[in-house]
This record gives structure tokens, sequence and C-alpha cells, in this order.
């Protein structure tokens, strides 16, 4: 199934995507796509909906993040060694974990919004991880029956936020308002034979600046999710990103490109959809 969650900010309602790709309406089934939907028991149920008898949602409205209020938004950096490379640091032996603020999390085609005084704003296209069941030292060969789905996140990053405003804590850098555009939908486990064999790009300005598969990983989906339930518990909903392939802004040579102000960034995921985003000045929320 493709979960999807649409209607304005705060309001969003819980839909699903068709076979023919049309909007049905869920909110006679659930309450949304949250922590109790995820559940394994759940999504068996909503398999066994015929979807062509769910209400067909009019127009084009906004989709919002695939998943409800997630009570961790976790990611991993470095995971791609030319990644790791490009960003002057040394290849991790383990996992590289840090937290991004939940109140980053937008939709899929949410505007990215620049901080007042950034100079620094980074792209990196990333495939999320949406826990579905609670997951506390698993061990790898079971890790991925704990995943109720995946999604594309962009984890935008101020790399001035980052690196030298937060030492060697990333979440400054990690956690501004709208760095976390999350969707466009929650494709569920079962319809993604292999996490690790998944293509990936992002565009900037129609040109393209990210390509690269998950195979490449250096920490894949099962290790990352049993090793980060060795640390924490992990609950239902909530979202772990992965990390990101080469060609960020950061490492662009001869010099370094950053976003601005009117730029577009596009990026997507095989059998996870698109997502596409229009960067805009800072504005000061009332």
């Amino acid at each position: 199934m493709k979960l999807v969650r649409y209607g304005p900010a705060g309001k969003e309602k819980p839909g699903l995507l068709d076979a023919e790709g049309k909007l049905r309406d869920l909110s006679r089934k659930v309450k949304d796509i949250d922590a109790t939907t995820l559940s394994p028991g759940e999504l068996a149920r909503l398999r066994k909906l015929d979807p062509k008898k769910l209400p067909q949602v009019k127009g084009r409205p906004r989709l919002g993040p695939c998943v409800a209020t997630p009570s961790k938004f976790i990611a991993i950096g470095l995971n791609y060694i030319d990644h790791a490379k490009e960003s002057g640091n040394p290849i991790p032996d383990y996992p590289v974990v840090f937290f991004k603020a939940e109140t980053c999390i937008v939709g899929a085609n949410d505007n990215i919004m620049l901080p007042p005084d950034s100079t620094h704003t980074d792209w990196e296209v990333e495939l999320g991880v949406v826990i579905g069941r609670v997951a506390r030292h698993v061990d790898k060969k079971d890790a991925l029956k704990y995943v109720a789905g995946y999604c594309i996140v962009n984890d935008v990053s101020e790399r001035e936020y980052q690196m030298k405003r937060s030492a060697t804590q990333w979440g400054k850098g990690k956690g501004c308002d709208t760095f976390g555009p999350v969707g466009p939908w929650l494709v569920t486990a079962d319809e993604i034979k292999d996490p690790q064999d998944l293509s990936m790009w992002l565009d900037v300005n129609g040109a393209r600046r990210q390509t690269g598969s998950t195979r490449t990983m250096i920490f894949p989906v099962a290790d990352l999710v049993a090793d980060v339930s060795k640390y924490m518990t992990l609950l239902p909903g909530d979202l772990i990103t992965t990390g990101t392939p080469p060609g960020v802004g950061m490492g662009m040579k001869p010099e370094p490109q950053y976003l601005k102000a009117g730029d577009t960034v596009a990026l997507g995921i095989t059998g996870l959809g698109e997502q596409h985003q229009k960067v805009i000045a800072y504005k000061r929320k009332r």
C-alpha cells in the first residue's frame, strides 16, 4: 500500500493511493497514519480493503508528511563511503546517529525555508524507514520485521550551523523548520522487495546533483534498525533516515554550492515517488 496524509498543514487526513494512482480517503477507517495504524495488525486489516469502495479525493490537495507525529526522528550520518570522503570524514566503524527535530518535518512538496542568516543550506536525498513495532535489542536477522514501510526524506542541512556552531553535535544544522520533507507517501514494507536495491537521485534547478543507490550503504537498513534498537527503544511511527549518497553541495568542486531563495529541488527513490520543493527566504511566524 501507499499511505498518505493530505490536506492543510496540521489538519491532514489519512488516505491511500489505489492501483491507478487515485487518492482515496481513509478517514472512516483510521484516525491517522500514526503509531496505531502502522502496527502489523492494522496494516493487515487495511490490505483487505477494496480501494475502489473508498471515497475518491477530488482535486490535487497538498500532501503532508506521510507519518503523523513520530516520537523520534533519527538520522544516520556518513552512511555512504563516497559521501563520507567528500565530507572529509573517515569511514565510520559504527553507525553515526543524530537527531532531527520533529518540528522540522513538513510535506514532500512544501517549501524549504532558509534560516534568517543561512548561507550554507544543503540538500541530501535519503531513504526513510518507518518503524511498525516496538523494537528493543533486536537481532539483525529479524530487524526488517519491525519496519512498517519506507519513504523519501530530504535531510536538509545548514552546514555552518552543523560544523561550526555545533562542535561534534549536528542538531543545530539539521533541525531548522522545514528541514525534514517526508513523503510523498509511505510504501508498506511488503511492496519493497529489497531496501538495499533502490536507485536515488536529486536535482537542483533541473541539474542533477546526486545519483546513487542504497546498494552502497555502509550499514544496510537491517543493521541500522538493530544497532539503534540497542541504545533506545524504537516505537511505531518512529522515523529513521539512513544517510545520503555523494553529490551534496558541500562536496562540490572547485567550490561548494548551497541553496538560495528561488531555487528548486527535486528528488526521488525507486518505488517511493518524488519530492519537489521551492527554496524561500525566512519568514517570521506570527
